[in-house]
């Protein structure tokens, strides 16, 4: 399946301040894959290393950390010469082996002919932690699962993709917008993980689909326990189990009530910071005053949680696969849960940073604070068809914003400074709000 990630990774073989990469991304969401179709359609020579599959490999980097010594060690490890004419060294599961992580720092000073790419599952856990991070010495690069667009052009429907990333909402008519939502009933239902999508573009075998799931959820549980003490275990596990049934509530703002009555901020705000930094959450924190830059005016002790990906959410609440021939199901159940939570890795996977929401002593609340340059766009997203506006325009009538954002079911519209953004479009706002 293409990624557009790819793109990302041809910028940085071409660029003249390059460095090592760091993928970063939750486990099975195809960082692996992406880097092994990039090395073999872009480079003559390729040379892999997973750090899980071999433990041994870390025995190479014990001693020296002189790229040429290590590459003569690589070598030897492959049987063939690694060669700096144009080569692509991968180190995947990186984080098992910390003094791997280090040597980049020497490969970026002293073998820049080499291109290194890094990745693992957990190197937003594991970086740093028993040797030094080579700190402005490596490029970063983050994976997330597939976005809407990307699941339309999986699908055979490239053309829309693009015209949605480009943000020419305005040129899709009442038969594509009504295609578009049954294809965002059923990503909802899918979402974004490749191997789930792969399987059910095969077989379409929702059961299998499904299958797949809670596989991964389980792998991630898994990681609970190998990468974290036991007592720490159990906490990631409780908090990482509550967070669908947080967001089914109609205030969906997290609390530490809400995963164990005896749950408090000293004792489970750690295993949120280890979901987070490991991608399976996004967190959203409260703004009270929307200023630039967002995140010096916002309160990270209140905050919502969102999973990393709906499909995974679903399966989390046991959601059944006839609600996706429902008329409007999906978008409605569970207090709109799944559209929130939709937005919210739409927007994180298409602006690359953090979540924001304002809310004003419980008279108005605005989901989503979308920053572009210096201005600050407030979003408010409608599981169904309401036109109710009020904390818009509360929002509106306090800070003045060039646009105000409706996401919701209905079909793109634009009247003055208020834009209506159909749910399957957020891919494209930003172009369609740089653009008008």
């Amino acid at each position: 399946m293409k990624r557009s990630a790819y793109s990302t990774l041809i910028e940085w073989k071409n660029g003249k301040n390059r460095k090592p990469l760091l993928l970063q991304g939750a486990r099975q969401v195809g960082k692996t894959y992406l880097v092994d179709t990039f090395a073999k359609n872009e480079y003559s020579e390729y040379a892999d290393f997973n750090f899980e599959k071999s433990p041994d490999l870390s025995i190479i980097f014990d001693g020296d950390l002189d790229p040429r010594t290590i590459i003569s060690k690589l070598s030897l490890f492959i049987g063939r010469k690694i060669s700096p004419d144009n080569p692509l060294v991968f180190f995947d599961e990186i984080q098992i082996c910390p003094r791997a992580i280090t040597s980049l720092k020497y490969f970026a000073e002293e073998a820049p002919e080499y291109h290194i790419i890094a990745a693992g599952s957990l190197l937003g856990v594991s970086v740093g932690k028993k040797s030094s991070f080579p700190v402005g010495k490596v490029n970063f690069m983050t994976l997330y699962p597939l976005s809407f667009s990307e699941f339309l052009d999986a699908s055979g429907d490239g053309l829309l993709a693009e015209m949605i990333s480009a943000g020419r909402l305005d040129e899709l008519g009442d038969v594509f917008h009504n295609k578009l939502a049954e294809k965002l009933k059923l990503y909802l239902y899918l979402g974004g993980m490749p191997e789930v999508l792969h399987s059910y573009f095969e077989n379409t075998d929702i059961a299998e689909a499904r299958k797949i799931q809670n596989e991964i959820l389980i792998s991630y549980k898994n990681d609970f326990s190998k990468y974290t003490a036991t007592d720490q275990a159990v906490k990631t596990a409780e908090v990482w189990d509550s967070i669908p049934y947080q967001l089914s509530r109609e205030n969906k703002k997290f609390t530490y009530t809400g995963v164990t009555k005896k749950a408090r901020g000293s004792t489970h705000s750690l295993t949120i910071t280890w979901l987070k930094n490991a991608g399976l959450v996004y967190p959203s924190y409260h703004v009270p005053v929307p200023k630039i830059p967002l995140t010096g005016y916002s309160d990270k002790t209140k905050f919502k949680l969102y999973l990393c990906d709906t499909g995974l959410l679903g399966a989390m609440l046991g959601l059944t696969s006839d609600i996706i021939l429902k008329p409007d199901a999906i978008f409605a159940d569970y207090n709109g849960a799944f559209i929130e939570n939709f937005v919210a890795s739409e927007l994180v996977n298409t602006f690359g940073y953090e979540l924001y929401y304002w809310s004003s002593e419980g008279k108005a609340e605005v989901d989503f604070l979308i920053q572009r340059g210096s201005q600050i766009y407030p979003a408010e997203v409608k599981s169904g068809s309401s036109r109710n506006l009020k904390s818009l325009r509360v929002y509106e009538g306090k800070y003045e914003p060039e646009r105000v954002i409706r996401i919701s079911p209905r079909i793109f519209s634009r009247e003055k400074e208020f834009y209506n953004i159909p749910l399957y479009g957020v891919a494209g706002l930003e172009n369609l709000i740089g653009n008008r």
